[in-house]
């Protein structure tokens, strides 16, 4: 249904039950996610999200700010996602995914059935700025050493430190040159994922997001950092599929 959309270059599983569309943390791509959603049930789809500078969509300028990455992503959805399907994002991708239901919204869009956030602060928390792009290689090695997550081998390697700047800059800064607008919360439910180590989006800085929405909401505590949604994915995936156990077997 969707063959050829960049933004969705694995598909959307229109045979499955229920889609889960996962958007990417800052310098990741679609693929981030394909390993990991295969502990999911079969009858939840997951659906990468390709936003673009990234992958075989590295030639395309990547996204500076949310709001026109959330006004297209939306316009998207709309245009070739099948209901019902629900929205991930990790980190940077946790903002992304707020902001593009919150433009479905506006628009009259089809809402999710759930929205899941993890390593990503509540929206209404400034976050510090970073200036990626002003850094020399060997502090954005020792910064990207710290949050976790890239091999050692690439941090070793300032070629690749080099080649990934540009994009993790843009990146970036669509997370920490985002400003909050207050809206009324969600009419849908949230569960968020906080790695109890995670310097920036901690339970204390998680919790929050409670206010996002007039539904339910769930926050779960995982062990380890950052990259708490990866390292503990089997406990992510049994929180994800009881949450979307009613959209499953329709």
């Amino acid at each position: 249904m969707t063959k050829g959309n960049p933004w969705l270059p694995f598909g959307t599983g229109p045979e499955a039950d229920v889609r889960l569309l996962c958007l990417p943390h800052a310098g990741a791509g679609a693929g981030a996610y394909r390993r990991w959603g295969q502990g999911l049930p079969p009858e939840i789809a997951v659906c990468p999200v390709q936003p673009p500078g990234r992958e075989r969509r590295q030639a395309e300028a990547p996204f500076t700010s949310v709001e026109p990455l959330a006004k297209e992503l939306a316009t998207v959805i709309a245009d070739t996602v099948r209901a019902p399907y629900a929205l991930l994002g990790h980190s940077t991708g946790a903002l992304c995914a707020f902001e593009t239901l919150r433009e479905l919204r506006r628009n009259g869009g089809p809402p999710p059935v759930h929205l899941f956030v993890s390593g990503r602060c509540a929206p209404q928390i400034p976050v510090a700025g970073r200036d990626l792009a002003g850094m020399d290689l060997t502090e954005l090695a020792a910064l990207l050493r710290r949050l976790g997550g890239t091999p050692e081998e690439v941090l070793a390697e300032p070629e690749l430190l080099a080649l990934m700047r540009p994009l993790l800059a843009a990146d970036f800064s669509v997370n920490e040159g985002y400003a909050h607008v207050a809206e009324p919360p969600l009419d849908v439910p949230l569960t968020a994922f906080a790695g109890v180590d995670d310097p920036g989006a901690d339970v204390a800085a998680t919790e929050p997001w409670a206010v996002q929405t007039a539904r339910e909401f769930a926050l779960h505590a995982l062990p380890g950092g950052h990259f708490a949604l990866f390292d503990s994915a089997a406990e992510v995936h049994s929180h994800i599929a009881a949450a979307l156990s009613p959209h499953r077997g329709n």
